[in-house]
């Protein structure tokens, strides 16, 4: 991030050791803040041209009109993925032809900007610069973008398995295993995280589970950086912007005051978490009264393992570790806390999230059985009725010895999950947010 900023704010003075007091580095650091916001704003304000040459240390390549509409086939609609806030997203593939020696093969993902749609160009921008500056695993990768005349395109790495959105709520034919939602879970955290700690924090004020993509082995990489921001710097608590997100998903502080801060994203974090554990949209219009809101209904569940199989996934058949969903479940309850401060760190949510991938060993299985069809057999009809009754009793004193290992094991887990985020909990009250005025996003 420093080397593209580099070519605005050049090097940051070195500082004699020994030689300035604690209150002038201070200075210096706020001073160097300010710089880099200042070179940040310049860039959001580039002509095409200057954009290009001052992205061309980042990696990305600038293409034509017609090298990407040759990529995709002439964006066929055999390439179609899908379509978002942005614009419509074709499948392509680009190759030696295109550019002998200056591209790897590679498949990839072409947005184009919908001249119509809620985004523009200051989206696109946006998702250039921070994408050009950004490299993360679990970041979705930029290749490369296009701007020619009116025309605004961008080029990402190909993710073969789409978004969770369309895992969690459209795909029918097959639910995605716990602990494939756990890893998605923590890859996300992970990204949010890097965002959080970089040398310029940046807010991703989006984060949802269609904006969090899947790749052939399902490692999560969020995308769509259109509405990112810089996070607040030096002595500043927060950033004032108009309020912009998905509803349902914006935390309750932000929609009120428009005051934005690292816990926004926090809060939207635990509202994707509680889509995981349930497979509920976290607003379905479709469902009665509070269950309509997913953190409304949920939430008071979250920290109750005997309560728990309540917002647990159907579709899981009970295929879970009931000691790792409590912890999830645990985390998801502190990151959707009223109170920013009470919140945990992005960080303190990935070292909660990942020993749990070492708990799918726990994950209860059960035989899988083939059976034959044959022609009925009158001598054993009688039979029948008697083993399914004997088979739906052993079914009910398992449920029932499951349930009492999750009531035994509840003041352990409370305990453990309190631990772990007691330096974000402890010492912070409430506090009501003053409303500010807009001073744009």
């Amino acid at each position: 991030m420093r080397m593209l900023f580099s070519c605005f704010v050049g090097s940051e003075p070195a500082a004699a050791a020994g030689s300035e007091s604690g209150d002038e580095r201070q200075q210096q650091k706020k001073k160097a803040v300010r710089r880099m916001r200042s070179a940040t704003a310049r860039l959001r304000s580039l002509s095409l041209d200057g954009l290009s040459r001052t992205l061309a240390s980042s990696g990305l390549q600038a293409f034509t009109q017609a090298e990407l509409r040759a990529a995709t086939r002439g964006l066929s609609s055999s390439n179609f993925i899908g379509e978002g806030g942005f614009g419509p997203v074709y499948k392509g593939f680009l190759d030696g032809r295109l550019r002998p020696g200056e591209i790897e093969p590679q498949h990839v993902a072409v947005k184009y900007l919908d001249a119509d749609g809620p985004q523009g160009h200051r989206e696109w921008l946006a998702e250039v610069v921070y994408l050009g500056m950004l490299r993360h695993p679990h970041l979705v990768k930029l290749i490369g973008y296009g701007c020619q005349d009116e025309q605004r395109m961008l080029v990402y790495e190909y993710m073969a398995r789409g978004s969770l959105e369309h895992h969690l709520f459209k795909n029918l034919l097959s639910t995605l295993p716990w602990c494939t939602r756990l890893k998605i879970a923590v890859g996300a955290a992970k990204g949010l995280a890097f965002l959080h700690e970089a040398d310029t924090p940046v807010i991703y004020r989006d984060f949802k589970a269609s904006n969090i993509l899947l790749d052939s082995d399902y490692t999560a990489k969020l995308s769509d950086f259109g509405l990112a921001k810089e996070g607040p710097q030096g002595d500043d608590t927060h950033v004032t912007t108009r309020v912009m997100g998905t509803h349902g998903y914006a935390a309750p502080e932000y929609i009120l005051t428009g005051h934005l801060t690292a816990k926004s994203d926090v809060y939207s974090f635990g509202v994707v978490l509680v889509e995981l554990l349930s497979g509920r949209r976290s607003v379905d219009k479709r469902r009665r009264g509070r269950e309509q809101h997913l953190v409304d209904w949920a939430r008071p569940y979250l920290r109750h393992p005997e309560r728990l199989h309540r917002v647990m996934d159907p579709s899981l058949d009970g295929q879970y570790s009931a000691r790792a969903a409590h912890k999830a479940a645990m985390v998801a309850y502190h990151c959707l806390h009223s109170v920013p401060k009470s919140r945990p760190t992005m960080r303190d949510v990935v070292d909660a999230l990942e020993p749990l991938l070492a708990v799918c060993s726990d994950v209860p299985t059960g035989p899988f059985v083939y059976t034959v069809q044959s022609e009925p057999d009158d001598s054993k009809a009688a039979e029948e009725p008697a083993a399914e009754a004997d088979g739906a009793a052993a079914a009910t004193v398992a449920r029932k010895k499951c349930l009492a290992s999750a009531v035994h094991a509840e003041g352990e887990l409370r305990t453990a999950a309190n631990q772990r985020y007691a330096s974000s909990v402890a010492g912070h009250g409430s506090s009501s947010p003053q409303q500010s005025g807009d001073s744009g996003a």
